[in-house]
């Protein structure tokens, strides 16, 4: 369910192990792929590490994934057709391809009408060569961009 990027690089159509790295790193290869059928399964339900919330399920305790997360909380704030949706260009695939995906098999999208009208995806701040990110820790507050640099 390739909406957002139909294509592969290589025009196979397959999801390639670069995609998967750019596009969930770490999460894609927890397991080592041993619970994935296919490169672009992705998880509805996980089962919940230690510390982390879990809720009793059919398919046992645990808590959703985190594309799931997302487009629940999205449509139930906006409804069930969103306007712009929006992101990181890092989330086109498979974060947001995997959020429609769920979300129109869902709420029953289909001859002409989708989950979401228009997407965009913005470009990444970059800190010293990488990208800026909480979980690298190498990140400026606005207060401090705004100390640093003026308009004039």
């Amino acid at each position: 369910y390739r909406k957002l990027s139909p294509a592969a690089p290589d025009k196979s159509g397959e999801t390639t192990e670069a995609e998967m790295a750019e596009g969930e790193g770490a999460l894609s290869s927890s397991d080592g792929g041993k619970e994935k059928r296919n490169p672009n399964d992705f998880a509805l339900w996980k089962a919940s590490k230690s510390g982390e919330p879990a809720w009793d399920s059919p398919w046992g305790s645990g808590r959703p994934g985190w594309h799931i997360e997302c487009s629940v909380v999205a449509s139930d704030i906006l409804g069930e057709t969103l306007d712009i949706h929006s992101g990181g260009e890092d989330l086109k695939f498979p974060h947001h391809d995997n959020e429609l995906a769920q979300s129109e098999a869902c709420l029953g999208c289909g001859e002409g009408r989708q989950w979401v009208n228009y997407f965009t995806h913005t470009g990444h701040l970059h800190i010293e060569g990488l990208k800026m990110s909480k979980s690298l820790k190498n990140f400026i507050t606005i207060r401090q961009a705004l100390e640093n640099n003026t308009a004039c």
